[in-house]
């Protein structure tokens, strides 16, 4: 944990084929974002070719924002298939409170033991079952609120928990830490929570879960930070923090990660 950058620079090096089954309205900026940083996004879903593709990935992301019985499924074909070859997933349980139906979504792809499970504090409580259903698919909760469920899901789930806000806090149910990176204007930008599941996706391959998380977190929040000072407002601070994250090199990450474990 010392030296997020080398995290950085092995993720780059790797450039890691992430296949992810995300909403609609992420896929363009998720795939920007991505290859900005280094990695090589694939967005699909069809039922008749998920397995396969899944099955040549190094990582995968499910997020539910935009479900439908058909996606579902593809959903759990390409974890299953993760877990068959070994390969990390990361699961985003948007709003996963809000309707009967996303309740009982969110459950099963939790049963199936993803790498990562990264939500806001009301989703991670809601999927937890202790919590509310948060506003849509933004948080009403703090992350603070949400420390103790999220340590309840890492031992369920036998993965990583990261609630992110204000202050991200990562934890495997034993170990926790917390990334104090970021911007208030991130969150102002459609779809920059999404495409963080593929940031950490592509960390994920062939690092230690705990460590990669920690620094993919820190990564996208330092950009956030070096866009925040050139951008007028949130349209300029998407096309900064695209160019951030192309720009950011390991040894500032490193030297700008504020994380405390």
């Amino acid at each position: 944990m010392e030296d997020l950058g080398q995290s950085l620079d092995h993720m780059r090096h790797t450039a890691p084929l992430v296949h992810n089954i995300t909403n609609y309205v992420a896929m363009n900026v998720m795939a920007n974002v991505m290859l900005a940083a280094g990695a090589s996004p694939a967005m699909l879903h069809a039922r008749e070719e998920v397995e396969e593709f899944a099955a040549l990935a190094q990582a995968i992301t499910i997020n539910i924002g935009t479900p439908s019985p058909a996606w579902a499924e593809a959903m759990e074909m390409a974890a299953k298939t993760a877990n068959a070859h070994k390969t990390p997933w990361v699961f985003d349980p948007v709003a996963v409170g809000a309707t009967a139906y996303r309740r009982e979504l969110g459950p099963r792809l939790l049963a199936l033991s993803p790498s990562v499970i990264r939500g806001n504090a009301s989703e991670i409580l809601a999927l937890a079952g202790v919590g509310t259903a948060g506003k849509g698919a933004d948080a009403t909760d703090s992350v603070d609120a949400a420390q103790n469920a999220a340590r309840d899901l890492a031992h369920q789930s036998g993965g990583i928990v990261a609630v992110t806000g204000p202050v991200d806090f990562v934890t495997d149910g034993d170990r926790t830490a917390l990334i104090a990176n970021g911007h208030e204007m991130m969150p102002r930008i459609t779809a920059l929570g999404c495409s963080l599941n593929g940031i950490i996706a592509a960390f994920l391959v062939g690092q230690d879960p705990f460590d990669a998380t920690v620094a993919a977190l820190a990564y996208y929040g330092l950009a956030g930070e070096q866009a925040s000072q050139k951008a007028e407002g949130p349209a300029s601070f998407q096309t900064a923090f695209i160019d951030a994250l192309y720009q950011l090199d390991p040894a500032a990450l490193t030297q700008g990660a504020r994380v405390t474990v």
